[in-house]
Order: structure tokens, then sequence, then C-alpha cells
């Protein structure tokens, strides 16, 4: 609660007392009450600290038509007021009123020229809520108008035009707001944020180049660093962070990021260094950590290990995750029955957890090759939860592997009706269809159903190419047979690719597409398949 100020005149014992009365009212939480009642004083009085003690308790009581009602009553009773005028204008802009914001923004402008590219910084955030983006990027653009060699005006009109789905005038905008300032990070930022937005490459780029001028520019290092990310330039990446956290060797998120990267590249000893690294600058969610230190001791089939910082997991989101991997650990182990009984035990929150630890029972027997006990676990999961997509998709894919398609398809096509956006649901049946030879018009109707949903999913890409081969539309399946593999180097993905290059009579390249895969898939049945008639030919 701000102090009460002094009113700045006499006043008589009349309004003296209405002033505390006030007071009092605000201090029982009576807001609307208090602000109307100093309103009133400060007319009476024409005391401008009145005024402005309204307008403090209007804004708690979260009213802004009240409470630019009482700034514009403090800013009739002092004009020259900054602070009065710089109220209005974020309340006025804050309510959509933007036409009324103008021209207090420019009597702002002329009467304080130095906060001129602070405000225009400002005005992005006063103004992001606001629907019609339109009405704010010709207010930005007016304001802008009169200063056109201040970096901050191109910059907030920048925003404005990105928001107005005018990404043309918006990269012209950031571009201008760098050449007037160069090494400004905020504005190459931008600049780079609009150029992802459509050409990704372009933004790597230009990230590259300014940080080639600007090698200290650390926010601008680290968007590039998560954009090669996100680009699979897993190594790229790792360089950028490298440099990052050599500059600063204490900062936590670096060696985090430097950590996964370097499980993306299978570089073990790398992650688990930067990841014990992380543990001791306190990173903000050490369970997190600690759950990808358990990964990588799993992937390196060190399952002791895994288990124990899997189990060192105390709380958060990654709790849930890291008590299955216990149990599926253990599982591995040969301790099935003990992993079986350790997942009935974790504490669940939700039914969608109650699901999953269901879905990890059955996978444990399937790898155990139990695969009817797999099937009664789901059947079982499915009494409780006759409705759960995640389950019927699960007994689905089991009930393909036990060659029992009826109740493959029934599942599926509940799981379709329960959620009509499941690619993999649509996808899954169609696949099963095309792998048996069977009903293939209507293969590929669910194949391009899930195509249309998810057109970046391997998986599909493959299932695609796989049907268009059975209806032998061979150009057209190798074209989604090689994206597959190029987004995901599956081995089945691989053995797909193979058997259909044998079809379209391109013998060389289906040696050295399975030879590749063979070298990081030694023991892939299917590999070993198509091989065998790679050798026949």
């Amino acid at each position: 609660m701000a102090p009460v100020q002094t009113p700045s005149s006499q006043l008589s014992g009349e309004t003296l007392y209405q002033f505390l009365l006030a007071e009092i009212a605000n201090q029982r939480g009576q807001r609307e009450v208090a602000a109307a009642a100093y309103a009133d004083l400060a007319r009476e009085t024409g005391d401008p600290a009145i005024a402005q003690r309204a307008v403090e308790v209007a804004l708690l009581s979260r009213d802004p038509q009240l409470a630019a009602q009482a700034t514009n009553l403090w800013l009739e009773l002092e004009p020259d007021s900054t602070t009065a005028r710089q109220t209005l204008i974020a309340l006025l802009l804050t309510t959509g009123r933007i036409n009324e914001a103008e021209p207090h923004i420019k009597r702002l402008f002329a009467k304080e020229p130095e906060t001129v590219g602070r405000v225009f910084l400002q005005l992005g955030g006063l103004t992001a809520r606001y629907a019609d983006k339109q009405a704010v990027l010709k207010l930005m653009t007016d304001l802008a108008a009169d200063y056109p060699n201040l970096a901050e005006a191109r910059f907030a009109t920048a925003q404005a035009a990105s928001a107005a789905q005018q990404p043309a005038m918006a990269l012209d905008q950031s571009k201008a707001a760098l050449n007037l300032r160069p090494g400004w990070e905020p504005a190459a930022l931008l600049h780079g944020g609009l150029l992802t937005q459509s050409v990704p490459r372009e933004a790597i780029q230009f990230y590259r180049r300014f940080i080639e001028q600007h090698p200290a520019a650390r926010e601008v290092r680290t968007q590039l660093a998560r954009q090669l990310a996100s680009e699979k330039d897993f190594a790229g990446a790792r360089k950028e962070f490298e440099a990052l956290a050599t500059a600063a060797p204490n900062t936590a998120e670096y060696h985090f990021a430097l950590g996964i990267l370097s499980v993306e590249m299978k570089d073990y000893a790398a992650a688990e260094k930067h990841l014990n690294r992380t543990l001791q600058l306190n990173f903000r969610d050490p369970d997190l950590v600690r759950t990808y230190l358990g990964q990588l001791n799993e992937e390196q089939k060190r399952y002791p290990e895994a288990i124990a910082w899997y189990r060192q997991v105390t709380g958060g989101e990654s709790y849930f995750p890291a008590r299955v991997r216990v149990a599926a650990l253990m599982a591995k182990q040969g301790d099935l029955a003990g992993g079986r009984e350790y997942l009935r035990k974790i504490r669940v929150s939700t039914a969608e957890q109650q699901a999953q630890t269901v879905i990890a029972e059955a996978q444990i027997l399937r790898e155990a090759r139990q695969l009817p006990a797999a099937m009664e676990v789901l059947s079982e999961g499915l009494k409780a939860q006759p409705d759960s997509p995640e389950i019927l998709y699960d007994r689905a894919m089991t009930a393909e592997k036990l060659d029992k398609l009826d109740l493959l398809e029934a599942d599926l096509r509940k799981v379709i009706a329960l959620k009509p956006d499941h690619a993999h649901a649509y996808n899954a049946l169609g696949y099963t269809l095309a792998e048996r030879n069977t009903r293939l018009a209507e293969a590929l109707d669910l194949i391009e159903k899930a195509y249309q949903l998810a057109p970046d999913d391997a998986a599909i890409l493959d299932s695609l190419g796989w049907v268009h081969y059975r209806l032998g539309n061979l150009d057209q399946g190798l074209i989604y047979l090689r994206q597959a593999l190029a987004l995901r180097p599956d081995p089945e993905v691989a053995a797909h690719l193979v058997e259909v290059l044998l079809a379209h009579g391109e013998r060389r390249e289906a040696v050295r597409v399975s030879e590749k895969a063979l070298r990081d898939n030694p023991d892939n049945e299917a590999l070993l398949a198509v091989l065998k008639k790679l050798e026949r030919q």
C-alpha cells in the first residue's frame, strides 16, 4: 500500500474529515468508494495530490475506467505532470482506447524527448493484448514517422507489423533498427525470429554473421544454438553452447544444454560431465537432470547406475516417468515379478498416469515375449478405463503381434472414434492392411488421413511409401520412403526402401542403403531378410 500523500493545499475541517473517511474506506478494501471520494475531494480542492491518491486507489480496485477518469482529473489539475500522463497512456492502451492515447503520447514525447526510445519499447507490452493489431500498427507507424532515425521506433514498428501478419514490413523495420543501432541484441533476436518463421536456414546464417561481428552477443549466440538444435545440427549447437559455457562457466543452463546435446550425440562421457556440473551449479530442476543421467546410463546398458539415478528423482514432472523406468529396468535385469510389483505401487495422480502404468507393464511382458500375458494386462486395464485411447492403441499393437486382426481393427477404430485426430491410429490400421496386402485402397485412404494430420512423421511417411509400393506405384513409394529414412534412420524403413529400390531396378542404391543400415543395426531381422533378396539378384 502506498503511503497517504499529504495534500498540497490547506484543508478545512470538513474536507479533512472527508479525506480520512476515504482513507478508512480504502483500508477496509472498499476501493471504488474510496477512489470516488478522493476524486470528489480533488475536484473540490483542486489538489493534484488528492487526485493522484484517487488514481492509486482506483488502480488497486482493478477498475480501469474509474482509474482513467481519476487520471484525467489529475491531468486537469496538473497538466505538466509526466507521471500523470504516463499513467493515462498506459490505462488507455491497456483498455484498447488507442486513438485517445496517441495525442497524449505525442505530448509526452515533446515534453520528455530523452524518454522517447524507452517509451517506444514500453508501447509493445502495453498494446500486446489489444485484439485490433492493425490499429496498433497504425499507431506505431504514425508515432515512428516523426523519428525515422530512432532504432527503438523501427523496433516497435517491426513488432507491431509482425503481430499484424505483415512479415515483409516487419523484416524491413527490424533490419532498419539494426542498421541504426548495430550490435543491438533485441533487434537481432527479433530479426532472426522473423527469418525463422519463413526461412530457418537464413536465420541461422544471420545469427552467425551477427556473432562474427559481435562475439560477446550472448543472447544471440544462445538463440543460434537453439536454432541449430531444432534443425538437428547437434554438433553445431554444442559448439555454440561450449563458447557460452567458456565465457560463463558457472551458468547451469549452458551445462544442461551441453549435457542434453551430448546425449543426443551419444557422447555419454561429455553428457555425464556436463549434467553432473549442472547439478553442482544448483540447476532449477535437479530432478530433470537426474532423469537424463538415468537415461544416458540406461542407453549404455549400465542398468544399476540408471536405476540409482532414477530413484533419486523425488518429485515434479520427472517423478512418474522415472519410476516407470525403474520398473522396466528391474524387469530387463531379470526381475520380471519385481518390476511388475514396483509398477503397481507407483503413486499416480491422474487417469493418464494410471493408463501409462498399464501400458508399461504390458511392455515389460512383451519384451519378455509373454504376449498373452501382456494382452491380459491391457484388457484388465480397459475394464477400469474402457475409453482410454492409449490402452486401446497399445492393445491393438499387441493384437497385431498375436495375429488377432479383428481385435486390432476394432480397437483402432474405437481410438479413431474417441480421438479423430489420432494420426497413428489411422496409420497403424492402414499399414496393417498394406503389410498383409489386403484392402489396399482402404489402406491408402487411412494412411493419407494420417499424413494430413502429421505430414512430417517418419513412420507415416514409411507407411505411405509402403502402401504405394503394394499398389504398384513404385516411383511414388520411393519418394515417401526416402523422405522417411531422411527423417529417421530406422532399420525397418531402410528395409522397406531397399525392397522398393530392388523392385525399381536400382540395385546399386539398394546395396548402399542396406550396407549403411546394417552397420548400425547388424542384427535387425527385417534388414537381414532383405539382404537375402539382394544376394539372390
